[in-house]
């Protein structure tokens, strides 16, 4: 396995909508997969989209660690986890204010509207269907990495500005 090149916020990769992956089972996207999750772990990352790394394809692992989840019936702990060509669908119109970072835009922190619940369906390396309802963190992370297959950052999410900004400066402010 090898750890990738993260593209930072200005790469023209990060901005592209990306295409399905064909072959799910194929050797590239499984070691494509595998790097990625080495990538994920060594960068103490929640998620990662594969235009994140330089490949413009749909997408994407990630992983909830029990320090992440909110008390929640639908938000449980999960360890590395891919998603294949996923469909998120928002349910319900609430949207709930949460701090994200991302890989791209590193040293930086934003409260981003999200929706509070999700379902998402997809497949992984061996062409298996996931689909699950899931909130809090859970949905959030997946909503962040598969907005970056349809070229969208954070920030193109934000309503206030006035919540972001570097990470050092908003824990002195103590809003994170």
């Amino acid at each position: 396995m090898a750890i990738l090149k993260i593209a930072r916020m200005g790469h023209p990769v990060l901005l592209q909508k990306c295409e399905p992956v064909v072959d799910p089972g194929a050797p590239e996207i499984r070691r494509l997969v595998a790097d990625m999750m080495e990538t994920m772990e060594d960068a103490a990352g929640a998620g990662l989209a594969a235009p994140q790394v330089h490949v413009p394809l749909r997408l994407f692992v990630f992983r909830v660690s029990a320090g992440r989840v909110q008390e929640d019936l639908e938000d449980v702990p999960m360890g590395n986890t891919v998603l294949i060509n996923p469909d998120v669908e928002l349910l319900g119109e609430e949207r709930v204010l949460g701090w994200e970072g991302c890989l791209s835009i590193p040293g930086m922190r934003a409260a981003v509207p999200r929706a509070g619940r999700v379902r998402y369906r997809g497949v992984d390396c061996d062409a298996t269907p996931v689909e699950r309802v899931v909130s809090g963190f859970h949905a959030r992370v997946v909503q962040h990495e598969n907005d970056h297959l349809d070229g969208i950052l954070y920030p193109m999410r934000m309503r206030d500005f006035s919540l972001f900004g570097f990470n050092e400066e908003l824990v002195r402010a103590g809003a994170v």
